[in-house]
């Protein structure tokens, strides 16, 4: 669930399934967890349910990385007829 404020009506909207509007000029609308406004920047997001992620990687795909990285290229000798 999102939480947005309006700095211009300071009417806070909760996301829910239905489209919610804080009725101002700025013409906040909230539909879910997304929101949209004639300006973003007089908007405030006061609660989010979007976890932060920091790459998506787990420490063992990281070590194998590493490794893949560092490791030698071999050069092959074709014979040339």
């Amino acid at each position: 669930m999102i939480i947005v404020r309006c700095k211009d009506c300071n009417t806070e909207i909760k996301g829910d399934t239905q489209t919610k509007s804080c009725g101002c000029p700025n013409m906040l609308v909230v539909t879910g967890d997304t929101f949209t406004a004639r300006n973003l920047t007089n908007i405030i997001v006061v609660k989010s349910n979007q976890e932060k992620t920091t790459n998506g990687l787990t420490s063992q795909d990281l070590e194998w990385q590493e490794q893949r990285r560092k490791r030698k290229v071999r050069k092959l000798d074709f014979e040339i007829r």
